[in-house]
């Protein structure tokens, strides 16, 4: 039984909660055991509402507790890297909410401190894990599309009057919150190795992206256009194109419908491909890391280590074209 803690209460915690339980229910091997929160009261508050055994009121208190296997870390991304680097100095493996820190240094300092400590540490990027990964890669691995030549991805949401969102001191902004998942999604697709990136943003007053496009060329000529923000909606779907047929998925950031148009029925009739049913789909994340902990890994195959700090790195490059810096960075 891997009992699992949550290092902040806010509302991502909450859909971990729901899925933890959702795991147990299903007779996973999983321990709904700790929550840290700044303030004691709200920890218990939190324990109590969503089956959690204990409550702290100090991060570094709950990481003293010997009990205390796996941490899931649901704070502002200008803090994930201070906190990780607790936990791995009190020897808990990590289960950090994307995007893993605020910049590429961050994450290489995490990582490399991980490995030094022989701990696990991976970033819960939820799509990375889920199983649409592996029935997109079947399908164009079948040829079915022939030769692949471009993707295009978008993530809106209206989410401007969300605090963190609009504060450069908490690493706001859209990149790192929305702008990540169609990235990871060319990334899953293309390989993260583009040979060039071209961008155009809006930023606001408080100095953080408010929406922003971004293509990313490849080698042979494929292109990835992307685009995000956070003060407007869209309909999230993903287009992958080849020269025999196309993919349309129905949501970049948590897909739960694949079809494939093909020359061989007249791109009239698409083939639906089933993607399986979820909890939360925060379920296979969870996973990952119970079956990296059994087999003394310290990364998940999914999300390795090169591939966080080469996503961080892609941002950090949009960032640089934008002059964007958070105030905490050098």
């Amino acid at each position: 039984m891997t009992r699992i803690a949550i290092l902040g209460a806010g509302k991502i915690a909450l859909a971990m909660a729901k899925t933890l339980r959702g795991m147990k229910a299903q007779g996973e091997p999983v321990c709904l055991y700790a929550v840290a929160a700044r303030e004691l009261s709200r920890a218990q508050a939190f324990c109590a509402q969503e089956g959690f055994e204990v409550a702290y009121g100090s991060y570094e208190e709950m990481l003293r507790d010997p009990k205390v296997d796996l941490v899931y870390i649901a704070t502002p991304h200008s803090h994930h890297a201070e906190q990780m680097k607790l936990c791995i100095e009190h020897g808990k493996a990590v289960l950090c909410e994307k995007s893993f820190t605020a910049n590429a240094q961050q994450a290489r300092e995490v990582l490399a401190l991980a490995k030094q400590r022989g701990v696990l540490v991976t970033e819960a990027i939820w799509t990375r894990y889920m199983p649409s990964v592996g029935i997109l890669r079947e399908i164009i691995d079948s040829g079915a599309l022939g030769d692949i030549r471009m993707l295009s991805a978008s993530l809106f949401y209206p989410i401007e009057h969300v605090e963190r969102i609009m504060d450069p001191w908490l690493a706001g902004g859209a990149l790192l919150d929305v702008g990540v998942y169609p990235l990871n999604f060319a990334c899953m697709i293309f390989g993260s190795d583009p040979v060039r990136m071209d961008s155009s943003v809006q930023m606001t007053e408080a100095g953080v992206d408010y929406q922003e496009s971004f293509t990313l060329h490849y080698a042979g000529g494929r292109m990835a256009v992307l685009s995000a923000g956070i003060g407007s909606r869209c309909d999230r779907r993903c287009l992958i194109s080849g020269s025999r047929g196309y993919i349309v998925t129905d949501n970049v950031n948590n897909i739960q419908r694949i079809e494939l148009y093909t020359d061989a029925d007249g791109f009239t009739q698409p083939k639906v491909f089933p993607v399986p049913g979820q909890i939360t789909g925060y379920e296979y994340e969870v996973r990952a890391c119970l079956k990296a902990l059994e087999n003394g890994e310290l990364e998940c195959p999914q999300m390795p280590h090169a591939e966080t700090i080469r996503v961080m790195e892609l941002m950090d490059a949009l960032r640089a074209q934008w002059g964007m810096k958070y105030p905490f960075e050098a």
